[in-house]
């Protein structure tokens, strides 16, 4: 007696085809991943100047030879670093020069968004400071090392000396001063590097000049 093969059942095949499209049906019903929002101002970080100084870009005034970085949000045509020029200007593609002498970096940054405005909707602009280079003093005398010296941060008068080099043979060191404009502020290596009077040790600003007589 011979026996028929056994029919196969067409849900054997149906199953597995039934799952993956079931399995695609549900990927393509998963919410899309979350879209960036709106273009917004990249959040500010803190301005560094050469030597790793942090610059307070609320309070720092900007000069001549200091280099700023603007950066356009979603736009790199413009987005750069430029060197402020020794009229107080920084010159953008396209725009030209913008005055920026005298201000400060959040005060620039409305300046340049309007000049840009021409060629952008709604620029975003943030400006901070890369290398302080305006700020200076002058050291003068018997060092090795006479000139002129970035101020590229907070830095005492005994700072400024230790990158002078060191005294020549015939140095003074008890009758440093400190020219201020028109004050004359003294300073007496010996005492301070003896631990004595350290308040004498002043912050320079810009502008100081140090002589060693």
């Amino acid at each position: 007696m011979k026996f028929l093969p056994a029919r196969r059942s067409p849900t054997r095949f149906l199953l597995p085809t039934c799952f993956v499209l079931l399995t695609s049906a549900l990927s393509l019903a998963q919410p899309p991943a979350e879209a960036p929002q709106g273009q917004q101002k990249p959040a500010e970080q803190p301005a560094i100047a050469a030597g790793g100084s942090a610059v307070d870009t609320k309070t720092f005034k900007v000069g001549p030879e200091d280099v700023l970085k603007v950066a356009v949000w979603g736009d790199k045509n413009f987005s750069d670093v430029y060197t402020v020029h020794t009229d107080g200007a920084i010159t953008l593609p396209l725009v030209g020069d913008i005055a920026v002498g005298g201000l400060t970096p959040v005060e620039i940054e409305p300046l340049v968004a309007k000049a840009l405005s021409k060629y952008i909707v709604k620029p975003l602009v943030t400006v901070t400071v890369q290398v302080v280079l305006s700020r200076k003093y002058y050291i003068d005398g018997q060092v090795a090392r006479k000139g002129e010296f970035a101020l590229q941060a907070p830095t005492t008068v005994l700072d400024a000396l230790s990158k002078a080099g060191g005294f020549l043979d015939f140095a003074n060191e008890k009758k440093i001063y400190i020219l201020r404009g028109e004050k004359k502020i003294p300073f007496n290596y010996k005492e301070v590097i003896h631990g004595k009077d350290l308040s004498q040790n002043i912050l320079l600003e810009a502008g100081d000049h140090i002589v060693v007589p």
